[in-house]
């Protein structure tokens, strides 16, 4: 026995509803301004982290280092 149109036309419906919510939700996700905010924020959430500070710490140090090596050796 098949299902009657209205059955269909229910299913057809929320089809229709679930893909507006879903290209809604793309569109916001796509935007620039979004992608750039998120990515900021992963960015910085990384470099917070104890162990990246300190890296990011040694880093700098061997940098400064060797700009007043240079200048000294000059």
């Amino acid at each position: 026995m098949g299902r009657d149109t209205e059955d269909i036309e229910r299913e057809i419906e929320k089809a229709r509803n679930q893909l507006a919510s879903t290209l809604d939700e793309l569109s916001v996700r796509a935007n620039p301004k979004n992608l750039v905010a998120s990515t900021k924020q992963t960015i910085v959430a990384k470099v917070n982290q104890p162990q990246v500070k300190r890296y990011a710490m040694i880093a700098a140090g061997a940098v400064v280092g060797l700009l007043v090596l240079r200048r000294v050796l000059r």
